[in-house]
């Protein structure tokens, strides 16, 4: 299975991972759970992600990663999933107060944002349980420690 990413740019972070780790972690939460897929990751500031928080969350602050799943109306065929927005100085931000490396952080942020394209959630207990399950085993698979460990 191969992943067709798409990253659009539009922080002035410096500490952005390459496209290429963007794919690595991204078909990381692929394999096994779908076949060619293809999504977009866009990296923002705050000011966008806080914006589209306040529009599709109801909270007005920015967040680490929102997902938006993309499902085609039939007839029409389409290997798009969806799209991540990610806002890079939440997530360094994140790593540093969690003292975690920056690289296993955004790792983690985009798994995660993956499972959420591929309907996983974390609402309930017991669907929490599942998806950190898959995020542990995901990034274990990457060489990355237990996101959940202190």
């Amino acid at each position: 299975m191969t992943a067709s990413l798409e990253v659009q740019r539009a922080s002035d972070s410096g500490k952005i991972p390459t496209k290429t780790s963007l794919a690595k972690y991204a078909q990381a939460a692929l394999d096994g759970r779908l076949g060619a897929a293809k999504l977009v990751i866009r990296i923002v500031d705050e000011p966008e992600s806080q914006a589209l928080s306040r529009q599709f969350r109801g909270i007005d602050k920015p967040t680490n990663v929102l997902s938006f799943p993309f499902e085609a109306s039939p007839p029409v065929r389409s290997k798009h999933i969806g799209d991540l927005v990610i806002c890079a100085p939440v997530v360094e931000r994140e790593a540093a107060e969690q003292g975690k490396p920056l690289e296993a952080h955004w790792a983690h942020i985009v798994v995660h944002g993956v499972l959420h394209l591929l309907g996983y959630d974390h609402r309930t207990d017991t669907e929490a349980e599942t998806m950190e399950g898959l995020e542990i085993a995901i990034l274990g698979r990457l060489g990355f420690p237990n996101p959940y460990e202190a």
